[in-house]
Order: C-alpha cells, then sequence, then structure tokens
C-alpha cells in the first residue's frame, strides 16, 4: 500500500490529523461506552493518554505547517477548531491535501 502523506509540514499534519481524529472517535464510541456501561474505566485511561499525546502532535503540526506556508488567521482557526469535534480532521483533510499538492508542484516548476 502506497503511502499518500509527503514528509512535509502539510503531510505530517494530514497524518497527525487522521490519527488523532480516529483516537477522538475511538474515545468517543468504544471507550467511553466501555467506562460507562461495562464498569471498564482502564479504556478511557489508555485510549485518553493517546488521544491527547496525538492533539498535542496535531496542535504543533498546524503551528509548523502554518509558518511554513504562511497560513491565515482563519486558516490556522478552522485548522484547530476541527480537532474539536468528531470527524473534524477528515473533513479538512481533502482541502489540505490540495495546498499538499499546489506545493509540491510550484516547488517542482522552481527546480525546472
Amino acid at each position: 500500500m502506497k503511502n499518500n502523506f509527503s514528509n512535509t509540514p502539510i503531510g505530517r499534519l494530514r497524518a497527525v490529523g487522521i490519527l488523532e481524529g480516529l483516537s477522538f472517535l475511538l474515545l468517543l464510541g468504544i471507550a467511553m461506552p466501555l467506562k460507562y456501561m461495562a464498569g471498564i474505566p482502564e479504556a478511557v485511561k489508555y485510549t485518553g493518554w493517546a488521544h491527547g499525546l496525538l492533539f498535542v502532535l496535531y496542535i504543533g503540526a498546524v503551528i509548523q505547517a502554518a509558518i511554513e506556508h504562511n497560513w491565515s488567521f482563519k486558516k490556522i482557526t478552522i485548522s484547530l477548531l476541527a480537532s474539536l469535534f468528531p470527524f473534524g480532521p477528515f473533513l479538512i483533510d481533502g482541502k489540505l491535501k490540495e495546498e499538499e499538492d499546489a506545493a509540491r508542484n510550484a516547488a517542482v516548476r522552481k527546480v525546472a
């Protein structure tokens, strides 16, 4: 399987965003019901810890991409808010992919 994420700030943001989004869905959809309906608090403990780490990495990736690509305040805000909503990182991934492709094409034109 081909890796669809490049080793650029936006590529790293996309990869971390997908992982962060998945961890959030696991936390809300599996771990929380296990804790409150099945009495298994460990599910939230470990899933929450992983989600917290990925959330911090996501914030760092947004900051890195924003600095590298001179993002507007609006774009930074949307990217940060996406991490607070279920499915948010998945919804902005398409736009990030377009920007990543445009940046890659611009770099190729510069070299040529």
